[in-house]
Order: structure tokens, then sequence, then C-alpha cells
């Protein structure tokens, strides 16, 4: 069984060791220094359970208030496209809107803030 304690535990461990990029987006994101809005960083979402065990994601940036999740896409996610779509799916039957943002497009990020102030409105 997916206890979760186990899965908090294994969310809490993947804040201590962020990503370059997760630390860059997430100095825009903390402290509701976007129009408000609280988003919660690597935060886990069951979406299934099923004989004692628990089917979860970790998503890398999570606003309850907008039922939205932003994903982080360095290179590994070039050879686990259908991962990405199922879990998208999985994530949209949740009623979760889903925003793929690519690690390259943080060089811009007045644009990736607008994209996300888009999708909270």
């Amino acid at each position: 069984m997916t206890k979760w304690s186990t899965i908090k535990k294994f969310a809490r461990e993947l804040r201590k060791n962020p990503t370059e990029c997760e630390e860059q987006l997430w100095k825009y994101l903390r402290r509701r220094q976007l129009k408000g809005y609280k988003f919660l960083r690597q935060h886990p979402i069951v979406y299934k359970q099923k004989n004692n065990r628990r089917f979860f994601f970790i998503a890398d940036f999570y606003c309850a208030d907008a039922a939205l999740v932003l994903e982080l896409d360095g290179k590994i996610h070039d050879w686990q496209k259908n991962y990405d779509y199922n879990r998208d799916l999985v994530l949209k039957e949740l009623d979760l809107k889903v925003l793929r943002i690519q690690n390259k497009e943080l060089k811009d990020i007045d644009l990736v803030k607008l994209k996300i102030l888009n999708l909270l409105k």
C-alpha cells in the first residue's frame, strides 16, 4: 500500500532538490506573487485508489484555486511524450488544466507568466 505519509515524503524530497528551472519559476510563483494566486510546488495528486494502493502524480506546481497544474519539461520529456500525454489526460479527467512549459521558454519569463495568467482567469 502506498501510504499518504510515503507520498508526502517523496514530494518533500523533490522540493528539497529542485531543478534549476523549477527554482527559477518558483521565484515568480511563491508568496502569491502572481495576481494573488497560491501555488504549491511538487504537490502530490492522487488520482485513483484500488486495493489499498494509491496512484498519484507529483505536479511541479499546482494552484488549487484555478485547478491548474504547471509542468516544466526538460530534455527527458523528449523521450516520454506518451507518458506525459496519458498523464495529462488523467489530470484533465480530474478537471485540472495542465500547462506544459519547456525549460527553454523560461528565457522569456514575462511570456511564461502571461501564459499562466491567461489560464488563471
